[in-house]
């Protein structure tokens, strides 16, 4: 199985989880774009998020997807995540019901008491996806959803870029970033129960260019994947 080391061409010093997103959050909600994740989100089908009652999402970052679930109508989000950096942001815009510090694969969250379990742009930073995958099991009430919106793997392998900040210091710093193919997330979802009910990829386009005019070669690549995974009701 490939690893993200195969394909890495930045070689940046690498940190943990917690202690990268500490560093990032500063400027987190300047480097990141919505068509990254909320943009793909939008495209969904399924879930009818305006039926979601009560959402858990894991890895909450500064609460750009707690956000956009409220503006889609879900009125309880509790939110996790390992960066204290990233919490206090995602209090400071309010939009979840409660907030954690804590591992979304053990995330001491209630079992079975959620229509929705979301998680954007973090299973890169995941050794294994089973324990995440069961966990939003453990979580999930009958009927419910999860979506996983990801970097897709074939950007990942194509430009080998980690994911990345630049602190003060100029000197860019990797997070422990891990590659995952496509067929990893299906078939540790499917070990933990989940069906896969809808995929969407978003690709490198003209609305991308703009932002990002050095990625002119990568034009029709896909950035990122959404998985939409179900329960029986």
């Amino acid at each position: 199985m490939p690893t993200f080391a195969d394909f890495d061409r930045r070689n940046y010093p690498m940190v943990d989880a917690a202690t990268g997103y500490d560093g990032w959050a500063p400027t987190y909600d300047r480097t990141v774009m919505d068509e990254m994740d909320s943009a793909l989100l939008e495209r969904l089908r399924r879930p009818e998020w305006a039926r979601m009652r009560r959402a858990a999402d894991l890895g909450c970052g500064t609460g750009r997807t707690g956000g956009w679930l409220r503006a889609q109508g879900v009125s309880h989000i509790d939110g996790v995540d390992v960066s204290a950096g990233m919490l206090e942001l995602a209090r400071a815009r309010g939009a979840h019901t409660t907030l954690a510090q804590a591992d979304v694969r053990e995330t001491g969250l209630a079992g079975g008491a959620y229509d929705l379990v979301i998680a954007s742009l973090i299973d890169e930073h995941l050794p294994d996806l089973t324990p995440f995958y069961t966990e939003a099991r453990r979580l999930a009430a009958p009927g419910a959803h999860c979506v996983m919106v990801s970097y897709h793997p074939q950007f990942m392998m194509v430009t080998g870029m980690p994911t990345h900040y630049t602190p003060e210091s100029g000197v860019p710093v990797a997070i422990s970033t891990h590659l995952h193919l496509i067929g990893e997330h299906v078939s540790a979802a499917l070990a933990a129960g989940w069906v896969l009910t809808e995929m969407a990829e978003a690709l490198v386009d003209d609305a991308w260019l703009v932002r990002k005019p050095k990625w002119a070669e990568l034009r029709g690549h896909p950035f990122t994947v959404a998985f939409v995974w179900s329960l029986p009701g």
